[in-house]
């Protein structure tokens, strides 16, 4: 009995063991993952907008738009400054607002929208994208249903890196203009950006199908 008790607490240390090499090695490969990507990025995000080229479109990459306590999400309040910023200094002479829409009450693009022509952005100039609803399908569809080949794109610092380094890999000529702030922060914040690192190298490999639907010519078509 004794030694089947010792074998089996053996089996579980065994199982303990490797499973937490296993955890240490994912976010071990996340940390370099973002390093790698944050390094890639910082050729294409100047500090100086008028260092950023003139584009069709700026891809502004949604977020929800309240917080945790359903307060306003200052994160998003400050990607829409910054892609104001982009579009006032002519940088972008239109803007896509690539994010999730659930329905009438969860409409992140609508919302964005909103948000710019309260700024002084008017609608027409803004393309709403719905099925923006990772960093990977903002970029793949600015590439095959908007049909973009330069794109300068507003987020966060630490979130441009990885968005940089998909759209690069997509072929895109990808450019970034940082908004205030983090996207990720403290220890929690900082392990979710490293596993999207991961998840942004799966998709470059193994997810690399056009996405279908109706095209839009950005600056021919009007906004939706």
């Amino acid at each position: 009995m004794m030694g089947h008790l010792t074998h089996t607490m053996r089996l579980c240390l065994t199982a303990v063991v490797c499973g937490a090499a296993v955890i240490t090695s994912i976010l071990l490969l996340g940390y370099i993952g973002h390093e790698v990507s944050e390094a890639y990025a910082d050729a294409y995000v100047p500090e100086d907008v008028g260092a950023l080229p003139t584009v069709d479109a700026a891809i502004v990459l949604g977020t929800s738009p309240y917080g945790t306590r359903g307060q306003r999400n200052r994160t998003l309040s400050r990607r829409l400054q910054a892609a104001y910023e982009l579009w006032s200094h002519g940088k972008a002479r239109t803007l896509i607002v690539s994010g999730n829409r659930i329905d009438d009450g969860y409409d992140e693009p609508a919302r964005m929208r909103d948000g710019l022509a309260v700024l002084g952005v008017p609608p027409e100039f803004i393309y709403r994208d719905p099925l923006g609803t990772r960093t990977w399908e903002s970029m793949i569809r600015a590439r095959d249903v908007y049909g973009l080949k330069q794109v300068i794109v507003v987020s966060e610092r630490d979130h441009l890196a990885r968005a940089l380094f998909i759209g690069r890999h997509l072929g895109l000529d990808a450019w970034g203009y940082a908004a205030a702030g983090f996207t990720y922060s403290g220890m929690q914040g900082n392990i979710t950006g490293n596993l999207s690192v991961l998840r942004a190298y799966y998709d470059i490999v193994f997810d690399r199908g056009p996405r279908q639907g109706e095209k839009v010519r950005v600056g021919v078509d009007p906004p939706n």
